[in-house]
């Protein structure tokens, strides 16, 4: 696969590609690209992963000619990416599907085939065949703006290819489908690429990365951390693997000495065992962060926030309000121990005092402490609520 690839001319050519964010003052705040160097071949699937962060929409947009570099080239089809030409051989499926939502589906798709400078025939002929192969013919006529997330990324990828494009670059192309619609994108990646076109896909969704890549791409902290084809990244060369038919339980045992008698002439295959492609992503990730590689993106997630831990103190108030009142001809002689915390104590005895305000000129009974015992916060709120109670139940007679 590599030596086809190295005989054709590069679609897409990166030569020291970097892109740094600076303020309103000039200051440097973000270097989204580093210094990168890939190419992308005619007929090859690429696919471009990373985190958070990592560059990969940066990359994206400047190979769109939607930002300059800062520093370095890009180039595609030999041109400028900002060229009128180069554009008019891309297709482009954004993150999120930006749509005039009062738009039908047929509306739409007319809209960016005119863009294109396609005649009218050309373009009904071209939405209607795309709209049957996304399966939203049978909602041609209605705005996209009551589409469902999955449907706005059928359409999206539809508008993407109105202009048959020769580069398709598909960012999340399957956020927010069904199994189905996943489906359905894999395989029109792969019959595309055997028409002859290019295809850069970035998706976190790294099991159909694997299904449809030739090579994969994978950025961190604006610098490519790995780059190859699936079969270079993910063999484990340290072992191998024996493929044979269904043997008997004795068979096995002995597989080694005997495993070509027992085949009796039939064909077995012994090749290298492969780690998945989200294993491997997650090592090249880890592996980054414990070089202590810099990123303006994402980072693994820590602990729950402290706030969120806290106990509601007002649950400490409920419990005051809510405790039984004693009987008065019963001598409070023996001192309960509540689990209430000192803070929340004078918290509650400040909201007591706020609800039920008393006078400066009436008298408040004071509160005698246990003897041998000092009086809790508890008790002073329980003695003061007793004696409030009391003074309005006189006063009601």
């Amino acid at each position: 696969m590599q030596n086809i690839i190295n005989s054709k001319e590069p679609v897409v050519k990166s030569v020291g590609l970097s892109k740094e964010f600076r303020d309103f003052w000039s200051r440097p705040k973000a270097k989204a690209v580093n210094d990168i160097d890939f190419e992308v071949y005619e007929g090859e699937v690429l696919g471009l992963l990373g985190p958070n962060g990592s560059g990969k929409s940066t990359a994206i947009k400047m190979l769109l000619g939607l930002l300059y570099p800062t520093s370095g080239s890009v180039t595609v089809f030999g041109e400028s990416p900002r060229s009128v030409r180069t554009k008019m051989r891309i297709g482009y499926l954004p993150e999120e599907s930006y749509l005039y939502k009062y738009l039908t589906a047929m509306e739409t798709l007319d809209f960016f085939g005119a863009l294109f400078n396609l005649s009218k025939i050309e373009r009904r002929n071209r939405s209607e065949q795309l709209l049957e192969m996304v399966g939203l013919i049978h909602v041609r006529n209605r705005p996209v703006g009551e589409f469902s997330k999955g449907m706005a990324r059928r359409i999206g990828l539809a508008q993407a290819m109105i202009n048959d494009p020769d580069l398709l670059i598909l960012d999340e192309p399957t956020a927010g489908l069904d199994p189905i619609g996943c489906r359905e994108i894999k395989d029109l990646i792969t019959f595309l690429q055997k028409r002859g076109k290019t295809v850069i896909v970035s998706s976190h969704l790294l099991g159909d990365v694997e299904d449809i890549c030739n090579r994969v791409l994978i950025l961190y902290g604006g610098t490519i951390r790995a780059v190859g084809t699936l079969d270079e990244l993910l063999t484990i060369p340290t072992a191998s693997r024996i493929t044979t038919p269904m043997l008997e339980a004795d068979v096995t045992e002995r597989l080694l000495k005997i495993l070509k008698e027992n085949l009796k002439g039939e064909e077995f295959v012994i090749d290298h065992p492969r780690r998945s492609l989200e294993d491997f992503f997650l090592d090249v990730v880890n592996k980054a962060r414990n070089e202590s590689v810099k990123t303006y993106g994402a980072e693994g997630g820590g602990e729950i926030a402290g706030y969120l831990k806290h106990e509601d103190q007002s649950q400490d108030i409920l419990k005051i309000l809510s405790a039984p009142k004693k009987a008065d001809n019963k001598p409070d002689m023996e001192e309960k121990t509540v689990d209430v915390k000192e803070d929340s104590s004078v918290k509650a005895r400040e909201t007591l005092g706020r609800l039920v305000p008393v006078k400066e000129s009436e008298p408040v009974e004071q509160v005698k402490p246990v003897i041998g015992k000092k009086a809790s916060d508890h008790d002073l709120v329980n003695k003061k609520l007793s004696h409030l109670v009391s003074k309005k139940d006189s006063d009601g007679k």
